[in-house]
């Protein structure tokens, strides 16, 4: 199967959101809440302090264009108020203090600007991993788009063939809903397709504005919980079937665990104010099967070697820091620790979604690993399905 890896590049969204601005908003906006004297405790106990975003946090918050009468229009209202037997003056004050209330944002208003923001990461991110293999756009063979929160037709694959650009021979490949498996799949799909023909470049773009998910109005707990998670990052790599001087990283073996009856656990709702990521608390509990799924694939894989074997560095993106401590919980006992350092330290700035593992992988490299020192890659996302690679750092 051996794919080579060059570095990725990570963009992160330069607008800094920090978890007191979250809290604030959310207790002004919410004080009657069911969770609201325990706030800043499940603030907290995520870690995270501050994560980036594309957009500032005031345009998650703003108001809609227009009041509560957008959807009827003002003279349908006027005319529906004569009717009822309103006076001129009546139907004047009454559309004035409807004109008053404020409306959520709408699907596109929520929307249109961060699609706009991910194609333009997305490009940076693309540019970032040519120049880090030494490459021009004129030599990639394929592209592998995801972008999971901004659903668009077409989507981050045409427009980025148009930006860069690439010839027009070049295979697009766009997968939008891989969500947070979006890092491992990529690669996995990647090293299929330079085995199939050793010469060709793939070059992967990832550019998820989980922002989008901020919903001001809506009370509940999960919601609460997803405002102070996520972050906007655009990612991007190179994989050849060869290997070239710019190459970090060789994939040896991929592994895919899909679980049955587990498609509602998360899931993206699109409402008429944008889009939603609902949760379900027995969601951990699924994402720890899938990691006893990927154990077993590695003792099976290295059962000649039992004693000796292990990865120098895990670099998961399970979803939340409680599977993390699963995956620490659950590894054989003789393995080194520390192996999720990098993960964990990704964490501490926010969900990056389908771009976190290669975040992770990002500070992995930077922070320096020997050749011959064995990675292991993961990631679950909705479904509930995951996607694991073994490899070698060069």
């Amino acid at each position: 199967m051996a794919a080579y890896l060059c570095p990725p590049a990570v963009i992160n969204g330069e607008h800094a959101v920090e978890t007191s601005q979250v809290v604030a908003q959310v207790r002004d906006q919410h004080p009657d809440a069911a969770w609201a004297p325990r706030i800043d405790r499940i603030a907290a106990s995520t870690g995270i302090e501050r994560r980036g975003w594309m957009l500032p946090l005031e345009a998650a918050v703003a108001p809609g264009v227009g009041g509560a009468l957008r959807g009827v229009g003002t003279e349908a209202a006027r005319g529906a108020l004569a009717r009822d037997g309103f006076g001129q003056q009546d139907v004047d004050r009454a559309i004035a203090a409807l004109e008053a209330i404020s409306a959520p944002q709408t699907v596109q208003e929520r929307t249109a600007p961060a699609w706009e923001a991910v194609r333009s990461y997305g490009e940076r991110a693309a540019r970032g991993a040519l120049q880090s293999a030494g490459l021009d756009a004129s030599d990639v063979d394929c592209l592998i788009t995801s972008h999971s929160t901004t659903p668009a037709l077409p989507g981050l694959d045409v427009a980025l063939a148009n930006e860069l650009p690439l010839r027009d021979d070049v295979m697009l490949l766009p997968a939008t809903q891989w969500a947070c498996i979006a890092g491992t799949r990529s690669l996995a799909l990647a090293a299929d397709l330079v085995a199939a023909d050793p010469d060709r470049v793939v070059l992967v773009v990832i550019s998820e504005a989980l922002s989008t998910t901020y919903q001001p109005a809506d009370d509940t707990l999960e919601s609460l919980i997803v405002r102070l998670l996520f972050a906007d990052t655009a990612v991007a790599a190179v994989v050849t079937g060869r290997p070239r001087r710019e190459s970090v990283l060789r994939l040896d073996a991929a592994w895919h665990h899909t679980l049955p009856g587990t498609q509602d656990l998360h899931r993206l709702d699109t409402r008429a104010d944008g889009t939603h990521f609902v949760m379900d608390r027995r969601g951990p509990r699924a994402v720890q099967e899938t990691v006893t799924a990927m154990w077993e694939w590695l003792r099976v894989r290295h059962q000649d070697d039992p004693g000796s074997w292990h990865p120098d560095v895990l670099l998961a993106h399970p979803g939340g820091t409680r599977v993390l401590e699963y995956m620490e919980q659950t590894m054989p006992e003789e393995w080194p620790a520390g192996l999720l350092e990098h993960s964990r330290a990704s964490y501490t700035t926010g969900n990056r979604g389908g771009a976190a593992v290669f975040d992770i992988m990002r500070r992995a490299y930077d922070a320096g690993q020997k050749p011959g020192d064995r990675a292991v890659l993961y990631a679950a996302a909705p479904g509930l399905t995951a996607t694991a690679l073994e490899g070698e750092w060069l």
